[in-house]
């Protein structure tokens, strides 16, 4: 009957997915289209100075993105050292630097790790103010990138890609805060909380007193998850029942995680005008996406030993109320989008099914990937799939009429390598550095031998990739950690912006080239299936060794 119900909830799911990928991914295309702007935009722009008809060019638009990241960065670092004298604090001290600096570094970056337990650490004004406020704003900052890109592909022989603070402002005012108001509302009509109550004490059913944390849940758990970021308001995460308290708003959760991304490739069609190339694109991701959740699912419904095999399926971790294919469906939503939001516990997966969502993403979390970044992402891979092919048949590559040159495979290679050296350095330096690697008290890593070497790496590979999920057994608020991860957290994310702006910018300056009978076609199948294989291929010769390290021989002993 689980079983049952667990094929209905994904064939819902993927239903609802069908019916607004057209309409939504045209009215994402409109926005970033559309020469009228709203009254508010309008005053935004005077406030600021910008003119919103004058266009960028790449590093022009790259300094726009760098500098607001930046002031982001600093007031949500002086928000949590000023907590005590703010009000809404609700008693808690200031946050200390080194936690302050990884937690501004997180959302800023759109990875939205969290080393605390935030309920009884962040007041509501830092919660509000600073972490929601950055929820939208960094969702926003990668969709800009990504429509940025999408331009350079479109345009010929143009000097500019658009203009930021019209993309930043139309993402925020006409795509997030709309939909994040009234996916809020489903959520409260589906019991997540939302008020400014503060603690309240109850009597508990043992004659006890227990404080109940309360706070304005449902409003940040709606763009939490629309804008693939993922920190929780309490640390048990989407797992927690004032956040997620029944298997159909866990539903919802995963589809308000999806919907962005999986539409993501219909306004990328629509703005090149050729909507066969997103459905290539979409149907990449969705391979990717189906093999890996299929995957997942069956390593936990085959968990091996007396317990899981009585119990139905691997229930360590997971919650009654949703289940095995329901937690699946959600660890494999949340770390093939750059979202970590947890229903159930990837700590406590089977040895080889907690590789899956580390595998989901190492392959950069492209299926369908975060808001924005899962497109760019999926696109550079696209460039490495037709310079490939074009190895293959001895002619110039192109990609949608624009030749990929010496300079596109660089700036696309260079993206490739980015976020494997993060992960493997920090990795091994946390491992070179005794007081971390060691299992005493008052040490990071308490899992000795091969899961603790799964639990730094997965660390490592969710903060270089804007995830934010993690294992547990890893005691990460540490000034090591808290420092190492906060610099990957901000290299991970900022350095591939670089190199894909500078991309569409050397794309938007070219003509377009026809096509001819060598052209390989990029939308049929057989590319779809190239792309699938530049994408497995290439996490698998870069990961698979530390890979058997850790999980593969966890899971072999």
């Amino acid at each position: 009957m689980d079983t049952w119900f667990g094929i209905l909830q994904v064939a819902t799911l993927v239903a609802a997915l069908v019916l607004v990928y057209k309409p939504l991914g045209e009215y994402m295309a409109r926005i970033y289209t559309s020469d009228r702007d709203l009254r508010v935009e309008r005053g935004f722009y005077r406030l600021i100075g910008v003119n919103p008809r004058s266009e960028q060019t790449w590093q022009a638009y790259l300094r726009g993105v760098l500098a607001f990241s930046l002031i982001g960065l600093l007031f949500v670092y002086v928000l949590q050292r000023a907590q005590a004298v703010l009000p809404y604090s609700l008693g808690f001290p200031a946050i200390p630097e080194d936690l302050s600096f990884n937690t501004a570094a997180s959302f800023v970056a759109n990875t939205n790790w969290q080393s605390y337990s935030p309920d009884v650490t962040m007041g509501y004004s830092v919660q509000l103010a600073g972490l929601a406020v950055q929820n939208f704003v960094s969702a926003a900052v990668g969709i800009a990138v990504a429509i940025a890109l999408v331009r350079g592909f479109a345009r010929r022989r143009s000097g500019t890609i658009g203009n930021f603070w019209v993309d930043l402002s139309r993402g925020i005012l006409r795509l997030l805060l709309p939909f994040a108001a009234v996916a809020a509302v489903v959520l409260i009509a589906g019991g997540v909380i939302q008020n400014l109550n503060g603690f309240t004490d109850v009597n508990t059913l043992a004659g006890n007193t227990q404080s109940i944390p309360g706070g304005p849940v449902a409003s940040q758990e709606a763009i939490k998850m629309l804008g693939t970021n993922g920190g929780g308001f309490f640390n048990a995460n989407s797992s927690h029942p004032f956040e997620n308290p029944t298997a159909w708003t866990s539903l919802v959760q995963v589809f308000l995680m999806l919907v962005i991304p999986f539409s993501l490739p219909r306004t990328f069609g629509s703005m090149v005008g050729n909507n066969k190339q997103g459905y290539a694109i979409l149907a990449a991701m969705a391979s990717i996406f189906l093999v890996s959740f299929t995957a997942l699912t069956l390593l936990e419904l085959g968990g091996a030993g007396t317990a899981p095999q009585l119990a139905g399926g691997a229930m360590e971790g997971k919650e009654m109320r949703f289940g095995i294919i329901g937690s699946t469906l959600f660890g494999s939503t949340s770390t093939l989008t750059s979202t970590g939001a947890v229903n159930s516990m990837h700590d406590s997966y089977t040895s080889v099914g907690g590789m899956m969502p580390m595998i989901n993403m190492m392959l950069g979390e492209v299926a369908p990937g975060g808001v924005g970044s899962g497109l760019y992402g999926m696109l550079i891979l696209a460039v490495i799939a037709v310079f490939v092919a074009g190895l293959l048949v001895g002619r110039t590559p192109e990609l949608l009429g624009k030749k990929i040159g010496p300079t596109e495979i660089k700036l696309a290679s260079l993206y490739i390598l980015v976020t494997p050296t993060l992960v493997l350095a920090g990795t091994a330096l946390s491992f070179a550095i005794p007081a971390v690697r060691g299992n005493v008290e008052g040490t990071s890593i308490w899992n000795p031998g091969l899961h603790g070497l799964s639990e730094v790496l997965y660390a490592f590979t969710s903060a270089a990739n804007n995830n934010g999920s993690a294992f547990a057994g890893l005691t990460a608020n540490t000034p090591w950690f808290n420092t190492a991860l906060g610099v990957a957290m901000l290299l991970g994310r900022f350095i591939p912006i670089v190199l894909v702006l500078a991309l569409a910018g050397s794309l938007a300056a070219q003509d377009k080239v026809p096509s001819t009978a060598g052209t390989l076609p990029t939308h049929r199948p057989l590319f779809v299936g190239m792309l699938v294989g530049v994408t497995v291929i290439v996490t698998a010769l870069t990961y698979f060794p530390v890979l058997a390290l850790g999980p593969l021989a966890e899971g072999l002993s």
